[in-house]
């Protein structure tokens, strides 16, 4: 345990160097934040219907979703890994005195940690202090909040276990873009990144709700927002906790099956 938090805590340290690709970052953040409240208050505006999800819960999703965007896209990668596969570099890796799994998954979770520790603090002050309806509100209570934290940070595990899943199917593809494209697209999709589930027809919901990607960011925003009810909330950590033992359970099978059968040309 001491060698994994030792790697998070060096990883974690390299990623806060990079402030310049943060700034630039948060800009785009910042600008699509706008952008996309801006198109949801012309529909809303214009709607003869009432919709699951109020104006200001939907600002807060949208908010939220690029505060922790690191927390919570697939895109987010290290081209490192993938290079360590596809060059027969995996050999060093097999010769660390710790388990790839683990020693891959604090890597991943400390590159995402750094980076939204470097964009979440100023896209937050900025979307608190913008007037209505632009504006992120708090949470309805001080338990919907302590739920949105524990869920959130479930939700960030769950999506490093989701990734290594790319850099695993590379041993049999040796191509990084496909298994990227394939799990990225689909996954950023039924996590609700380009329609809030709320917005989605009733039979598309059922299909997200079977999936593992919405208890990345759907369901944790959702909770701060009060659009799901505490109670509701409680069931739905529980589903994240086994939805996140499943995922390590069969990507650390996967990868010691992709191990018994990688070949080193010239080892």
């Amino acid at each position: 345990m001491t060698t994994y938090l030792s790697v998070w805590k060096l990883r974690f340290l390299t990623g806060l160097q990079y402030r310049t690709a943060a700034l630039a970052g948060l800009a785009t953040q910042l600008f699509f934040g706008f952008i996309f409240i801006m198109i949801y208050v012309a529909f809303y505006s214009q709607s003869t219907v009432n919709p699951s999800i109020s104006l200001q819960q939907l600002a807060a999703y949208v908010w939220l979703q690029q505060i922790f965007l690191t927390f919570v896209m697939l895109w987010f990668r290290d081209n490192e890994l993938f290079q360590l596969i596809t060059s027969g570099n995996i050999a060093y890796e097999l010769c660390r005195p710790c388990g790839i799994y683990s020693f891959w998954y604090a890597k991943l979770l400390a590159q995402r940690l750094s980076s939204a520790a470097l964009r979440c603090v100023p896209i937050l002050i900025v979307a608190v202090l913008i007037p209505a309806p632009y504006r992120l509100t708090l949470p309805p209570s001080p338990l919907a909040l302590l739920l949105f934290i524990v869920t959130l940070l479930l939700g960030l595990l769950l999506i490093v276990s989701i990734s290594m899943m790319i850099y695993i199917s590379v041993f049999w593809t040796m191509s990084p873009t496909g298994s990227t494209l394939m799990i990225a697209v689909t996954g950023e999709f039924f996590s609700g990144m380009v329609i809030p589930v709320p917005l989605m027809p009733v039979w598309m919901q059922y299909i997200t709700y079977a999936l593992p990607f919405r208890w990345t960011s759907d369901f944790p925003f959702r909770v701060y927002s009060g659009q799901i009810p505490e109670t509701e909330a409680l069931w739905g950590i529980l589903i994240q906790l086994l939805w996140l033992a499943l995922m390590l359970t069969v990507g650390k099978w996967w990868l010691n099956k992709a191990l018994r059968q990688v070949v080193v040309q010239g080892g």
